[in-house]
């Protein structure tokens, strides 16, 4: 891998993701990753279960343990054990 690059305030995991996408050379493939790397960050940064909560608002949060969110936690240790077994 390259030498460090990230600003300051990136996690080292933040780091190391940004840097093994650097190392992937461009191509169609990079570009399909990239794009489902970041469709994959935005549905688990904001899960948008439409079960509304009691306050009436639906929820938007990755940290409440509702099915919404486990349902999505399930999907991705489906995809990592896929992608594990090659």
């Amino acid at each position: 891998m390259t030498a460090r690059l990230a600003p300051p305030g990136l996690t080292a995991e933040e780091e190391r993701l940004v840097l093994a996408m650097r190392d992937v050379p461009d191509s169609p493939l990079k570009t399909r990753l990239a794009e489902l790397v970041s469709e994959l960050a935005l549905r688990v940064a904001h899960p948008c279960c439409p079960e509304a909560q009691a306050d009436g608002v639906p929820c938007d949060s990755a940290g409440t343990a509702c099915d919404e969110c486990r349902r999505g936690i399930g999907f991705l240790d489906r995809l990592a054990r896929g992608v594990r077994a090659g």
